[in-house]
């Protein structure tokens, strides 16, 4: 079909880009704050710390409402403003003015760059000491608007928590088009800002940025900083300045990071991806780039259901039926790990089976793969499938099995994986990992306890001594390496704990073998706040879905918990978090799950969810629920980034289920199997639940790839869908996506009616910067429904109707779509601009 590309004046239309981390600010106190007339000082709940230091600007007697006169007052109009600048991104608790005179009609408002400002509470007449809360948001310039008298303005940080910002980056330096500078060790990652507006937000392994974006129709200069955040929001000053001349037209619309030199990336990505997803520290080889011999197959590619090829990353896969085929992979990496994603066969009956696979390393025989497909294989009902070969065709088909190769072998190594005589199934190999590991010791032996065992009361033992301690030396367990078998939920509580484990492939918790379906993991009540949990692995031994049990982390209303570097299979979820805030989720692998990978739900707020990665979960792998039914209140302030999702067997890569003010960026999303790669919805699943608003929604440097599929009886999804139902679905905002492939369509909107008439339309919804290509005819029984690369949905669900409401492209790009928009209805409208 050629490319379509819209939005020719590139830089004319320039939108309100502010940072997504203070698209966390607006938590429910911000946009309800009333602003009530306070007593003189700190309210009593609050914190007495002296405010922190502002340079204040705006009119030109600005100062006189910071100079501890309240017989002064800064000067001004309703049209103008006091400007704070905090000179870094802090969090903060409060803002106090005092208002002289008759009632001001007065707005706080923030902005990130000190240009684009949003509003932080609502406009009301006010006078005389009021406060409006922040609650911790992070935040670096603040405004006063309409105000014609500002007697005192002070502003207080955070009551709890890190409220330092971190140094400002070193070194920041161009290389052409190239932005480097130097590593900050307290930086959970970075912001590059062109001309004064952001450009990426960047993970904290990032040194570099390649700004490839065109600047339009002349030459521009274009001024760089970068800002180094940590992990609870705050930000660095702006660093050093470093400028170029662009030339006109010199460019594309896309920019990109690059992981610095050594650092282990993802498996390969697509040319043309824009995000980098996660940086795990293993190498993903795909089975049908390695080497075949002895008459092994590459089979696909398709997308079907319940077939080896169309499960398979990639949609291709490698066979070994006969004995003497083989499948060999060269090590991109250093490595004395093995990790493979295959496919058994299942028994007659279900239940599964065992077998072995032969593996050699540069031509020599190691020990061999032990593989078992008990828990793969479902079958019967899409949303519910069973353990019961009789119910109906199969899905989840595959599983993996990892293995110590018991040496270490340089990058360039052979590792074969073949079917010898006594390797008795037939084999699928999907692609394998490369990792070099090694376990850690104990940090520290005089404050670290070790259990005196590997039993399930060995262990939480060791959390009893070190929670009951009173001399105030222990900071926690330290679990060496071994094979802990556990049957039920360790309980972490009255204090914060450590608990350290020699890394994951060393410090491997076990649900006992003889059973199944057993709820393992950790329990953690408020006392516990700040705990950390790092280094392990949990190998469950679920066989089918069961909601409620079977999460690793099933916590409730704890804060400041640390969840690093686990590793969870065969379980329903790593984590289930009920009205959790500021908590840190980073460097876990998920893998094989029944349900979602993660779900923050109920209030939860704060929260970084920081380079992860899920391969085959049976939920959404990254979710983010704005219910209600476990108390909480609004749910703000969360970023998810530098994430990688692949293979969903049932549900999204990244699912996002109202809310406001959260943001999430540098997504990878690959071969989903029957649903989107990313859902947007306000359907409320039947309980009480926000919807989006009015705060806004952000999705930065989305890279989705065959992505889409078929699900509920039917219907077909895209790469990512709009879905406008039960709640508010407003202020969304998609900054930077790149959609290749999608399986049936790139982009698709649609609205939930009940008694045929439409619920919430879309509103306040902009998409800028995206590009779908591929989007093809399916030719399947879904043909008539594939092949748009934009569709405002026309066919509806029986009892349903067409997509209501409006949302607004810039830069649209769309290449090789049998049709690139669809929109046949009355009710929905297509900017493109």
């Amino acid at each position: 079909m050629g490319t379509t590309e819209y939005g020719a004046e590139r830089t004319a239309h320039r939108t309100r880009a502010w940072r997504p981390v203070l698209a966390a600010l607006l938590g429910t106190g911000l946009m309800l704050a009333g602003g009530q007339p306070a007593t003189a000082g700190a309210p009593p709940d609050r914190d007495s710390a002296p405010p922190l230091p502002i340079r204040l600007t705006g009119e030109a007697n600005a100062a006189r409402a910071h100079d501890g006169d309240p017989g002064s007052y800064a000067k001004g109009s309703t049209s103008h403003w006091v400007r704070a600048d905090l000179g870094a991104t802090r969090r903060l608790d409060r803002v106090e003015l005092r208002l002289p005179g008759a009632a001001q009609q007065v707005r706080l408002q923030g902005s990130d760059n000190g240009r684009d400002f949003v509003d932080l509470s609502d406009a009301r007449a006010r006078r005389g000491e009021v406060t409006l809360p922040l609650d911790g948001a992070p935040l670096r310039y603040l405004r006063v608007a309409g105000a014609r008298r500002v007697g005192e303005l002070a502003v207080y940080g955070a009551v709890s928590g890190d409220t330092t910002p971190p140094q400002a980056p070193r070194g920041v330096r161009l290389d052409g088009a190239t932005l480097r500078w130097e590593h900050t060790p307290e930086a959970a990652g970075y912001d590059v800002y062109a001309d004064g507006r952001l450009r990426a937000g960047l993970p904290a392994a990032a040194t570099s940025w390649q700004d490839t974006t065109a600047p339009g129709g002349t030459d521009h200069r274009t001024a760089y900083t970068v800002r180094a955040r940590d992990a609870a929001g705050n930000a660095s000053p702006d660093s050093r300045t470093a400028s170029r001349t662009v030339a006109a037209g010199e460019g594309s619309a896309r920019a990109a990071f690059t992981p610095p030199s050594g650092k282990p990336t993802p498996g390969p990505a697509h040319a043309g991806s824009a995000a980098t997803g996660a940086a795990m520290p293993y190498r993903t080889v795909e089975a049908e780039s390695a080497a075949t011999g002895g008459g092994a197959q590459i089979i696909g590619p398709n997308r079907k259901i319940g077939d080896l090829a169309g499960e398979a990353s990639g949609r291709k896969a490698v066979t070994l039926k006969e004995t003497g085929q083989y499948v060999e992979f060269t090590t991109p990496v250093e490595t004395n790990t093995l990790v493979t994603r295959f496919s058994l066969p299942d028994a007659p009956g279900g239940g599964g089976t065992n077998a072995t696979l032969n593996v050699y390393v540069n031509g020599a025989k190691t020990a061999p793969l032990d593989l078992t497909s008990k828990y793969a294989w479902l079958y019967g009902p899409e949303a519910y499938p069973v353990n019961d070969p009789g119910a109906g065709p199969a899905r989840h088909i595959y599983d993996e099995a990892r293995l110590d190769l018991g040496r270490t072998v340089p990058a360039g190594s052979k590792v074969r994986l073949q079917k010898d005589a006594q390797n008795s199934s037939s084999y699928t190999i999907d692609f394998a990992d490369f990792e070099k590991t090694a376990a850690a010791p104990n940090p520290d032996p005089a404050t670290f306890v070790q259990p005196a065992g590997f039993g399930h009361q060995d262990v939480q033992n060791a959390l009893d001594k070190a929670r009951m301690d009173t001399t105030g030396k222990l900071k926690g367990v330290y679990l060496p390496p071994g094979d802990y078998e556990t049957s039920s939920k360790f309980q972490v509580y009255l204090k914060p704990v450590k608990v350290i484990g020699a890394g994951p492939w060393f410090t491997r918790f076990h649900a006992p073998a003889g059973q199944q379906n057993t709820d393992i993991g950790f329990r953690a009540d408020n006392g516990a706040n700040g705990s950390t949990f790092s280094g392990f692995a949990y190998f469950g031994n679920y066989t089918s879905r069961i909601d409620g049990p079977g999460k690793v982390f099933d916590f409730q209303k704890v804060s400041g918990i640390t969840i690093d570097d686990i590793w969870a299979e065969h379980m329903v979820c790593l984590y289930w978090g009920a009205d959790t805030d500021r908590m840190t989720l980073k460097n876990n692998r998920i893998r094989d799950t029944y349900a979602d990978g993660l779900n923050m739900t109920n209030g939860s707020t704060d929260n970084l969810v920081t380079n992860n990665e899920a391969r085959s979960t049976g939920d959404d792998s990254f979710a983010l629920f704005s219910a209600l039914d476990a108390g909480g209140g609004e749910q703000t302030g969360n970023v998810y980034e530098n994430l990688t999702s692949k293979l969903t067997w049932r549900a999204a890569g990244l699912a996002v289920y109202g809310g406001q003010l959260n943001t999430f960026r540098n997504i990878r999303v690959t071969d989903t199997l029957v649903y989107s790669a990313v859902t947007i919805s306000s359907l409320d699943f039947g309980f009480p639940m926000n919807g989006f608003g009015p705060g806004r929604t952000t999705f930065e440097n989305l890279a989705l790839e065959r992505t889409g599929g078929h699900f509920w009886n039917g219907q077909t999804f895209p790469a990512i869908w709009l879905f406008s139902a039960s709640k508010p679905f407003r202020a969304i905002r998609v900054n930077g996506a790149v959609i290749t492939d999608p399986t049936y369509h790139g982009i698709m909107f649609q609205t939930n009616y009940v008694g045929q008439r439409p619920q919430n339309p879309v509103e306040d919804t902009e998409l800028t910067d995206v590009t779908v290509s591929g989007a093809k005819k399916s030719g399947d029984e879904y043909d008539a429904r594939s092949g748009f690369g934009i569709w405002a949905n026309e066919m509806p669900e029986p009892g349903q109707g067409p997509a209501v409401g409006q949302a607004t492209f810039r830069r649209l790009t769309l290449r090789d779509n049998a049709e690139n928009i669809r929109n046949t209805t009355s009710t929905f409208k297509i900017d493109v601009v």
